[in-house]
């Protein structure tokens, strides 16, 4: 019975998390009430799959993956709500509701491994993982090539001499247009990426390898830079920062994005063309 608890609260938390990036992006009250409401009843039902769950097991520790995997989660959550009553602040939650549900999410599928059904099951939904994460990586290079650009019509308009003719780069857009169209294009990246994690997740219960798929360097460094995507959407929104320091910002993106593909060489799982 725990596990059907468990699974309402990843159900919930995927609701939470989802509903925290209006409340902290834009500091949308009822976002933020939605956040809170939709996480506490997580909260609720992964404390009583949790009780359910060692109980049942007869120990009051965890002894399997799946059973610490909860817990951790549990406890991520639990931090996260200690903040909020302390101080009424549901901007850390951006990082713990979606980081609480990819903990829970593999131990909610149950304790033996995902099986599709078919084939055709299976490479529909390695066409959609693929497809998503792609859509992110082309997201993010277009805010990075926006980013970029700001910084050359940028000098271009402090070094422009007055009365000079028509330049090479006269064709760029206003600096506040791109500074839009790269804001734009990291919002509309990051559900894609997030998409495609929870996929490949499900995607890795159904090989062979199983939880030993998470420690392949170029899951971790996706995951590395899913978590550095979240960080870039915080700063940007809640710093305010645009202009040239969000420019670098994006740059340094460009540099986890390119470890990323790196990881692809030593990877010996997920490496496009291994057998």
């Amino acid at each position: 019975m725990y596990l059907l608890w468990l699974r309402v609260a990843a159900v919930l938390y995927a609701g939470a998390g989802i509903a925290v990036f209006p409340a902290v992006l834009f500091g949308r009250e009822r976002w933020k009430q939605i956040t809170v409401h939709l996480g506490g009843l997580a909260f609720f039902f992964h404390f009583v799959s949790a009780v359910e769950m060692l109980v049942g097991g007869h120990h009051w520790l965890p002894v399997r993956a799946s059973e610490t995997e909860s817990l951790l989660g549990f406890l991520v959550a639990a931090l996260f709500f200690l903040v909020w009553w302390a101080y009424g602040a549901v901007s850390l939650g951006i990082f713990a509701l979606p980081v609480t549900f990819f903990i829970i999410f593999i131990p909610a599928l149950g304790v033996e491994r995902y099986v599709f059904p078919s084939a055709g099951v299976r490479t529909s939904w390695l066409i959609a993982h693929i497809a998503a994460l792609l859509a992110a990586y082309a997201a993010l290079g277009f805010s990075i090539l926006a980013s970029v650009l700001y910084l050359v019509q940028e000098r271009r308009i402090k070094t422009k001499i007055p009365g000079s003719g028509p330049g090479a780069f006269d064709w760029l857009p206003p600096l506040d247009n791109l500074e839009r169209i790269a804001h734009a294009t990291l919002l509309f990246g990051f559900p894609c990426m997030t998409v495609g994690l929870v996929i490949g997740s499900v995607l890795a219960q159904d090989s062979a390898l199983g939880a030993a798929y998470f420690r392949d360097p170029k899951v971790i460094a996706s995951f590395v830079m899913w978590a550095v995507y979240v960080l870039l959407l915080f700063v940007r929104s809640t710093a305010g920062l645009r202009g040239r320091r969000a420019a670098y910002l994006s740059g340094a993106v460009l540099l986890v994005m390119l470890a990323v593909w790196a990881a692809n060489l030593f990877s010996t799982v997920h490496r496009y063309g291994a057998p």
